[in-house]
């Protein structure tokens, strides 16, 4: 079996991305289930890291040509 191809840079890095979003919601509901305020801090990494990886792995659509084409917005 041929080994699996590498992903795209934007692609990889959108992964990152939404694992430190995960990572980030779990830090804050620990947070704020023990009481401290620092979850907020938190859940604003998970909403930049959320973005992130929706910004990557739009931009690696687009480069492979499997996007819809137009962009809006």
């Amino acid at each position: 079996m041929p080994p699996l191809p590498a992903p795209a840079p934007a692609r990889r890095l959108a992964l990152y991305a939404l694992v430190v979003c995960v990572l980030a919601v779990a830090a804050a509901v620990v947070s704020f289930v023990q009481g401290s305020l620092l979850g907020i801090v938190w859940v604003l990494l998970a909403g930049l890291s959320s973005n992130m990886a929706w910004y990557y792995a739009r931009r690696g659509r687009m480069r492979t040509g499997s996007g819809s084409g137009s962009v809006t917005g």
